[in-house]
């Protein structure tokens, strides 16, 4: 791929693997693999083991890993009351953060908090949350996070109903007049990933399609050749 087709696909869409699916035991080297490779972002999954059925770690990990990479760290909360835990995230050096319009009654007051902190405000949702319930907030959001899985779980398969999904939160955001990143999260893979860009989407989440291959950079270079 020539230099001019790499910028080309980096100014359409980004690409942020995600290090739940990462081998902890060689994570930093993970990392630095894919930032060599033309990855954007690091996404983080912060699960609580309440809103999701799983556990991962906490800012202090964040903290850890940030030592060792000027990539964006995108952290996605999910997590029963997030604005506990915002100002932590945002310390341990977190540049986005997103939390789920499921997890919390005060959404909009939350993402003004997280822009007031200097990071990125991301709101996500769930797939039986209908986009239409982030009309009010869009304004206030830097990031909208599609869920195309049920969070909580690495290697899900996509859910097919999620491009029509996509594509309203790209309506909603052109409508809007705002500038905001439509992020997807789930089951994404190198079949579908073009599926995902032409609905709309801006940044893709990628987990296992990325890290469970015998060359991380690789995988993600081929992402960003699509």
């Amino acid at each position: 791929m020539s230099r001019a087709s790499e910028s080309s696909n980096h100014a359409r869409f980004k690409i942020a693997p995600s290090i739940l699916s990462a081998d902890f035991g060689c994570i930093v080297r993970e990392i630095e693999a894919v930032e060599r490779a033309g990855a954007s972002y690091v996404h983080l999954d912060v699960m609580d083991g309440r809103f999701v059925p799983n556990l991962t770690w906490g800012p202090k990990v964040v903290g850890d890993l940030r030592k060792h990479t000027e990539l964006v760290f995108d952290c996605h909360l999910m997590i029963v009351e997030p604005e506990r835990y915002v100002d932590d995230f945002r310390k341990a050096g977190a540049q986005i953060i997103t939390f789920h319009l499921e997890a919390t009654p005060h959404a909009q007051r939350l993402l003004a908090h997280i822009r007031s902190t200097g990071a990125k405000a991301g709101i996500s949702i769930c797939p039986q949350t209908p986009v239409a319930m982030l009309e009010d907030l869009v304004y206030d959001a830097d990031v909208i996070l599609v869920m195309s899985v049920n969070p909580g779980f690495g290697g899900q398969q996509f859910i097919p109903r999620s491009l029509e999904k996509i594509s309203q939160a790209k309506a909603m955001v052109r409508e809007a007049g705002v500038s905001c990143e439509i992020e997807v999260d789930g089951g994404i893979t190198l079949e579908n990933a073009r599926s995902v860009i032409d609905a709309g989407a801006d940044v893709l989440v990628i987990g296992s399609a990325i890290f469970d291959t015998p060359d991380c950079a690789a995988a993600t270079a081929e992402f960003l050749a699509i």
